[in-house]
């Protein structure tokens, strides 16, 4: 017949890919665990305020109108739907798609069984695949699996997100995918109530057709479908051996919940078969199940398990495997002494070694699954009895049965490599041992012969002719049949032992010990021979630790601290795990078979499971370096002195500091649990440490700073004194991880100023492996960059500070004391490096774009739709024309417009001095890291501004000759130098723009009305430039011109020229009027006028020539003289 599972058996190949897709999708269903966005839970109240309306359950699908009818009522709701949706439609397309996959599986599976019953397949029937071993196997697996995920899909499901990531899809099953994954009411919080008719009512939803359930269920009662039994041939082993299909059956006695319910015999059957000394069961990688609860509600069921939930049973059970660990450990432990288990005593002991282990793994096993605390619900009374007896029968203690499962893995470790090493030369060494012995008789032969001299033996044929036809039967010895093999050896030896006895050959000590030699050599092949892959087989099936999958973790603490105490305990930490990888071996077995592309993605997603856990357990060797780093970090900053360049000889004892070292014994420390223990404590002083309290009399900002840098300083020689003694690089490391929290931080922070956020599954800077962790946040920032940020911003207010350019230096308007100056950026430069300065100054671009934004939304909504505004504009505009001319009346003409606009200006002067005060820190931290970056790195900084210089001169000739090479538009080159450019300073952020604009009616007439308007404000003073009339009303000069400047920048330069042209205009008419009144003085409007155009050109470098077009050379000259 052919093999159920060979290519061209369509039957069986049907059925193995629906379970290795199902394999898949559990897979796919537990990976997406980790992934469900934060606001779906709506634990925080403010999400809670938020999306509350926006993210149903399933009573949207009862009333879809309404609900949809609020968004429509609502602009604001409507648009924060949109946005959630943008955020998120990546991930719940993937979790729509897994949730379609679980229907898609069920349908196949109930349309494979119809096909069964049609007869599709020519000689299959459920009855013949039910009899076949694989296929009664897989049958029983699809259940299983329906199970499973039926149980992880509705913990994860949100109707109304599905249906959003639903309308992507072409041809969505949403209906038949919300009715199986609709809420059940079930919840796995301890204490909740389990509703009733759960699972039964569940399983109905898509109902199997329960004739295949029954035969499932026969051939779970009366078979050994996955033929355990054989590698535990004692009868107390029998429940261990029967454990996988026991789970099996528990679960498909959940969809004919009539056996639980009402039929005792059937259960009491069961019961003694699967659990007559346990009560909790694994499902599913290390998913457990207190039958004491789960079979509660069902009465057959109840009855059937109270034989075993006896005090006596358990009392019995608890002792039992009490007494067996007593005496495994000392045996255990005897085995793994140094050269105990050698060759020899593995092969003459191979039963017994078995037995040992089996003993141990079912100990283990059952002890391990019987105290698990997941396992018994706390608020369970009965169960709580129970396991507390379970605990003092069995005399518990964590650290015992820990130790006994390191020892066992161990062992078995050890037992698995010499078997393997053994295996692999078994034919090399029989062969070897065969020869051996056929070469020792042909020299007895020999020496009997009469011709080979050796003492005091005759000649005798008879002997001769014996000794070489044994050396021929020995020789002719086969590997290939090695039972024939094995007979004929035993026959060979037993006539070696006659020889010797019969032809009184003792008295000859050297033929004795050829005979002797011979015989053990004969007795290594019988050993070798018996080398079979079946043990390997055996000591795989009983060393299973894939139920401990999840408990292990509650042994994790015990682990770190066995670490701690002795650091070699590694070793056997290595075979544990490898043990606990065996767990692999269950969901992949399948999907290999079916040769599913799904088995790269499922591997990965397990096997990534483990290494997650072997990371966190290991996780205490950088913990414990980093516990002496703090000691380190505390001598670097307080003790030691940083030791000077040049050093006077007598003054060299006083600098060695002998008595402040510290040594740090070597180790080899994982490389990643020294960077996730580093960005950690990182992270943690960034975040602590740059907390600001805006009520303070004075700024923290300068102490604070200060003291992370020392803090910062700490850490990083630290870290440099300690890299040659665990032989990493450190400064390497260093820098990659500060420079990765920064990023990180940065990106989350302008997360606040993007509608489609950046998530941290999605983010190029956070890690699975090496978190950089996340803090609560203590005001509007989300970070500590956010929070020096706008410290920076308070303290530098326009509002309260005036500027001043040629100092780099902002002092209080009131008391005129200095509140900072550009020794700030070199600070931060020195706590958070050139990764902060620069992450500083991508949150202000974002700033400034937001507040530009903001800044257009309220000119065309407030400005352009109020009439009266309107007509002054238009009003003005017909005064002014044509701008090349003189206005007449000029005073009057702009003081009439000035006052009939005065209430939009309050606004409008807040938003652009809000710009120019960013753009000034800006050009602080351009200067910053150009002058870092040419006092540290002169070569680079070269090279940027020459490429940057030769780039630009070919575009510009690009432009002038189109047939010239211009970068294409995958070429990454612009984008790549732009972004060096800006981290070495060498950028204007005044040239930069910032958001896309269309055209705007009156734009630079009502800048121009904007700035004349402030000018009154305004007086210039020979030692300190334009400074403001009155603290009560604050303009700042320079964030002033520079916001203006900004904000011209980003629309087209003909409303610059225009708006230019208006202040021109404004200077001349204002100046011919005072002289033909003949007021000699300059008006303090126009020296502010011409300051401005002068200031204009100066931050933009164009040449005066735009200046002078529109104001005439005398009048710049006497401007000159005032100055």
């Amino acid at each position: 017949m052919v093999d159920f599972l060979a290519e061209n058996n369509l039957c069986g190949q049907a059925v193995l890919r629906i379970v290795s897709r199902g394999n898949a999708i559990i897979a796919e269903l537990l990976r997406l665990s980790d992934f469900i966005p934060a606001v779906f839970r709506l634990k925080d109240k403010s999400d809670q305020q938020k999306y509350g309306d926006i993210i149903c359950d399933f009573s949207y699908f009862k009333g879809p109108e309404y609900y949809d009818s609020k968004l429509e009522a609502k602009p604001d709701l409507q648009d924060l739907d949109d946005e959630f949706r943008e955020n998120n439609i990546e991930i719940l397309s993937r979790f729509y798609l897994a949730f379609e996959s679980v229907h898609k599986y069920i349908v196949d599976l109930i349309r494979y069984l119809d096909d069964l019953y049609e007869g599709v397949y020519i000689q299959q029937t459920l009855e013949t695949v039910l009899l076949n071993e694989d296929g009664k196997q897989l049958l029983v697996k699809n259940i299983f699996n329906y199970f499973i995920k039926m149980d992880r899909g509705t913990n994860y499901t949100c109707p109304v997100c599905l249906s959003s990531a639903a309308r992507s899809s072409a041809d969505s099953n949403l209906d038949d995918i919300c009715k199986l994954l609709r809420s059940t009411g079930y919840s796995s919080q301890s204490g909740a109530k389990r509703p009733a008719n759960y699972p039964e009512s569940y399983f109905q939803r898509v109902p199997i057709s329960s004739t295949f359930i029954s035969m499932v269920i026969g051939r779970l009662r009366s078979d050994d479908i996955y033929n355990q039994v054989s590698a535990y041939p004692l009868p107390e082993h029998r429940s261990t051996a029967l454990a996988n299909q026991a789970a099996m059956l528990y679960v498909c006695l959940y969809f004919i919940p009539s056996i639980l319910q009402t039929q005792q015999a059937k259960m009491r059957e069961i019961v003694d078969k699967y659990f007559p000394d346990n009560w909790v069961i694994s499902v599913y990688m290390g998913i457990t199940v207190n039958l004491v609860e789960a079979w509660e509600p069902y009465k057959a069921a109840k009855i059937a398990l109270n034989y075993t939930l006896d005090s006596a049973n358990i009392r019995e059970q608890a002792s039992r495997y009490s007494v067996s660990m007593e005496g495994l450990r000392p045996q255990i432990q005897q085995l793994l002494k140094e050269g105990f288990l050698r060759e020899e005593i593995v092969l003459d002991n191979i039963p017994k070694l078995l037995n040992c282990l089996r003993d141990c793994n079912v100990s283990i096993r059952w002890l391990m699954l019987h105290t698990a605390d997941s396992a018994y619900d706390p608020n369970n009374k009965r169960l709580r009895q129970i396991k507390d007896q379970v605990i003092n029968d069995s005399k518990y203690n964590p650290k015992i049965l820990f130790q006994l499962l390191l020892d066992t893995a161990q062992f078995e470790f050890t037992l698995k490599e010499m078997f393997k090493q053994m295996l692999s030369e078994k034919q090399l060494k029989w062969e070897s041992y065969r020869t051996e012995g056929s070469e020792r008789m042909t020299e007895l032969a020999e020496v009997f012969s009469g011709v080979k001299p050796l003492t005091r033996v005759e000649k005798n044929e008879n002997l001769q002719a014996w000794f070489r036809e044994i050396s021929k039967q020995i020789e002719s010895l086969n590997y290939e049949d090695s039972t024939a093999a094995g007979r004929k050896t035993v026959q060979l030896i037993q006539a070696l032992v006659e020889v010797q006895e019969f032809h009184q050959l003792e008295s000859n000590l050297q033929v004795c010990q050829f005979l002797a030699d011979t015989r053990k050599f004969l007795h290594q092949m019988i050993r070798t021979i018996n080398i079979k892959e079946e043990v390997l087989i055996t000591m795989q099936i009983v060393g299973d630790l894939s139920y401990a999958w999840q408990i292990i973790d509650s042994f994790t603490s015990i682990m770190q601290e066995s670490i701690r105490v002795n650091p070699s305990m590694v070793t056997k930490l290595r075979a544990t795990f490898l043990k606990l990888a065996s767990a692999l071996d269950l969901p992949l077995l399948r999907i290999n078979q079916a040769n599913s592309p799904d088995l790269l993605s499922v591997s990965q997603f397990y096997s990534g499971e483990l290494v997650t856990y072997v990371r966190k357990v290991l996780q205490i060797i950088p913990e414990s370096m980093f516990t002496s780093l703090a000691k380190i970090i505390k001598l670097q900053i307080h003790a030691i002195m940083e030791v000077p360049t040049r050093l006077d000889k007598d003054k060299l004892k006083d600098y060695a500091q002998l008595g402040a070292r510290y040594e740090v014994d070597p180790k080899q420390l994982l490389e990643d649990g020294i960077r996730k223990e580093l960005v950690r404590r990182v992270a943690y002083a960034l975040h602590k440490g740059l907390i600001f309290n805006p009520k303070a009399k004075t700024s923290e900002l300068m102490p604070k700073l200060k003291e992370m840098a020392a803090t910062m300083d700490g850490f990083y020689r630290s870290f440099e004194y300690i890299q040659d003694y665990v032989s990493i690089y450190g400064l390497k490391i260093w820098q990659e991880e500060v420079s990765r929290i920064i990023n990180y931080n940065v990106e989350q922070e302008c997360n606040s100023f993007l509608r489609t956020k950046i998530q941290d599954w999605q983010s190029v800077y956070q890690s699975t492996h090496i978190p950089i962790p996340k803090f609560p946040s203590v005001d509007e920032s989300a970070t500590f960059i956010g929070r020096l940020c706008r410290e920076i911003l308070r303290i530098t207010d326009p509002k309260v500070t005036c500027y001043m350019d040629q100092l780099n230096t902002w002092y209080d308007l009131k008391t005129h004391q200095e509140v900072t100056n550009n020794r700030l950026f070199s600070e931060i430069q020195d706590t958070l490096g050139t990764f902060g300065l620069n992450g500083l100054d991508r949150l202000l671009c974002f700033m400034i774009v937001k507040e530009l934004q903001n800044f257009l939304s309220v000119f065309q909504k407030t400005i352009l739709r109020d009439k009266a505004m309107v007509d002054v504009f238009k009003a003005m505009l017909s005064a002014v024309n044509p701008v090349k001319g003189i206005v007449a009346n000029a005073s009057k003409v702009y003081a009439n417009a000035v006052a009939k606009t005065q209430k939009i200006w309050g606004p409008y002067l807040e938003s652009i001095m809000k710009v120019g005060q960013m753009q000034i820190l800006r050009q602080q931290i351009a200067n910053e890291l150009n002058y870092s970056c040419k006092f540290d790195s002169k070569h680079l900084a070269a090279a940027l501004e020459n490429l940057n210089k030769s780039l630009l001169a070919d575009i510009e000739a690009h432009y002038q000759d189109p047939s010239l090479p211009y970068p294409k538009e995958d070429n990454n080159l612009l984008y790549e130098i732009t972004a060096s450019l800006e981290a070495a300073g060498i950028h204007n952020p005044l040239n930069k723009i910032y958001i896309t604009t269309k055209r705007l009616p009156y734009f630079p007439i009502v800048n121009f009305l904007f700035i004349i308007a402030q000018l009154p404000k305004l007086q210039y003073s020979k030692n300190q430039g334009m400074t403001c009339r009155k603290a009560t009303d604050p303009v700042d000069w320079s964030p002033l011109v520079l916001g203006l400047l900004t904000l011209l920048k980003q629309f087209h330069s003909r409303y610059t020229e225009q708006f230019l042209a208006l202040i021109g205009q404004f200077i001349r008419s204002v100046m011919e009027q005072c002289t033909s009144q003949k007021i000699p003085d300059m008006p303090s409007d126009v020296v502010g006028a011409l300051m401005f155009l002068e200031d204009y050109v100066r931050y933009t470098k164009l040449p005066r020539k735009v200046a002078e077009a529109h104001v005439p050379s005398f009048i710049f000259d006497e401007f000159r003289t005032v100055l």
